[in-house]
């Protein structure tokens, strides 16, 4: 099997054209490229294709009988946002097929073309539009549907666990902070028996350490001063489904010791409870720390480790999935157009090609934030190059709303006087510049509870509802 140029790989091309002569030798050229090529004379023809099997690149004259190659274009956008279409234009034409680019045709062909230049757009086109698994595969890809990708690395990732999703042995995920760890989780929760009950995802990083417990145990009411309800922990919530402990090696050694004693006697205890509740969980865990290394400081407890570490399943960094990058900027930018009310329909190539080059430390959530941040400054449908360049200068920030930056801004501040403090909240209102009932007004909005900051547990601190 030969390829074509640059290195592109054989694919499904579907051609249209009313020319006879035209369709006879664009089709040699490329089926000669190493790609197959259905040929078709007319867009009513390809529609009907498109229903049968999706190409993975559609070339089309503009004109044509019926229907021209501009309506063709429409109607693919909207039934197949993904698929790149090139046109075919004679000179009346050149306007028509300009406008149609500034609304999401990867590119145009001004006739007469030759050869070479029609398969180095081909090849561009390719590089940028996603591979199609074979339609007699019969095989159900719901499970993993939030992962979007083409690479063999991840195929092979995914393939195992798919197996391991089937067993109850327990998982451990590596991979560096933003690729995606949590997506697996759910993929392998989906693929699982217990697909039909509760996933429950915890960050043991971003939960205070005095929190924490009680957010994966439970409490009962009573159990602590501000405890005014009993807490269903994490456990209970996943009971007869997965529970998926995000940056497992941020967990205090402490709760690392009752966390192993709900593993092996599969009960826990709320705080303050007198009696064990029998909990059926799946655990998966996740880390971008070296464990190992963790285990060695006497920072991480070997019995644990061994305990969650039946199965390790590793992502791998966006830049050795670069293949992927292309696929996941489009799969955003039709998410994020949606979002902002914006008609986005793709990026120009030369954009594209800056995102396929760039270093990504910060993994598939930091091309989220980069492509979050083109669509909202966006102007054009097509997204040119100069915005994705000024997005990638700008170093890696979470987009988010004016609302949501300030609630969390408003928790974290709370938390870290809760802590100077020991809990005390009128020591707390007073650093604050706030008097005790606006104070207790925002502990309340952010189900705070000081008394959980004491050094005691609790003991005597003042109360607030959650």
């Amino acid at each position: 099997m030969t390829s074509g140029p640059a290195g592109a790989a054989r694919a499904h091309v579907l051609l249209v054209d009313d020319d006879p002569d035209l369709l006879r030798l664009l089709s040699m050229r490329l089926t000669g490229a190493g790609h197959r090529v259905t040929a078709v004379d007319s867009a009513e023809a390809a529609l009907a294709q498109l229903a049968i099997e999706r190409p993975r690149l559609v070339i089309s004259d503009v004109q044509l009988p019926g229907a021209d190659g501009l309506a063709l274009f429409e109607r693919i956008r909207t039934q197949h946002p993904s698929l790149p279409v090139i046109l075919l234009t004679a000179h009346g034409t050149i306007p028509d097929a300009v406008e149609a680019t500034a609304r999401g045709v990867f590119t145009y062909l001004t006739k007469p073309f030759d050869g070479k230049a029609l398969l180095e757009q081909v090849a561009k086109a390719l590089a940028v539009s996603p591979a199609t698994a074979p339609t007699s595969s019969g095989a159900d890809e719901t499970w993993r549907s939030p992962i979007v990708s083409r690479s063999p690395r991840m195929a092979e990732l995914l393939a195992e666990a798919r197996l391991i999703a089937r067993s109850e042995a327990s998982v451990l995920i590596r991979g560096a902070s933003g690729s995606g760890k949590e997506l697996l989780a759910q993929a392998i929760h989906q693929a699982s028996p217990r697909a039909g009950r509760p996933f429950v995802a915890v960050n043991c990083g971003a939960i205070p350490e005095s929190l924490l417990e009680s957010e994966l145990f439970g409490h009962v009411k009573g159990a602590f001063t501000g405890a005014v309800a009993p807490h269903r922990g994490l456990f209970q919530a996943a009971d007869g489904g997965t529970l998926f402990l995000d940056e497992i090696g941020d967990m205090p050694a402490a709760l690392q010791v009752k966390l192993l004693r709900v593993l092996q006697e599969r009960v826990v205890r709320p705080l303050g409870a007198s009696a064990a509740v029998p909990v059926d969980v799946r655990i998966l865990s996740a880390t971008h720390r070296d464990l190992e290394a963790a285990l060695a400081d006497g920072q991480f407890r070997q019995d644990l480790y061994y305990r969650l570490n039946v199965v390790t399943l590793t992502l791998p960094p966006l830049a050795e999935r670069r293949e992927d990058i292309p696929l996941l900027a489009q799969h955003f930018l039709a998410r994020l157009g949606t979002k902002h009310g914006k008609q986005l329909n793709g990026f120009a190539p030369d954009a594209l090609a800056r995102l396929a080059t760039a270093s990504w430390p910060g993994n598939v959530r930091q091309l989220h934030n980069v492509v979050e941040q083109v669509a909202a400054l966006a102007t054009t449908p097509l997204i040119p190059a100069a915005l994705v360049q000024r997005a990638l200068r700008t170093p890696e920030v979470e987009v988010l709303s004016y609302a949501e930056a300030r609630r969390r801004f408003e928790h974290d501040y709370l938390v870290g006087l809760l802590k100077l403090t020991d809990g005390q909240v009128a020591d707390a209102a007073r650093l604050a510049e706030r008097n005790r009932t606006e104070f207790y007004r925002l502990l309340q909005k952010h189900r705070l509870t000081p008394g959980r900051f004491r050094p005691d547990g609790g003991a005597d601190a003042e109360p607030v509802a959650e």
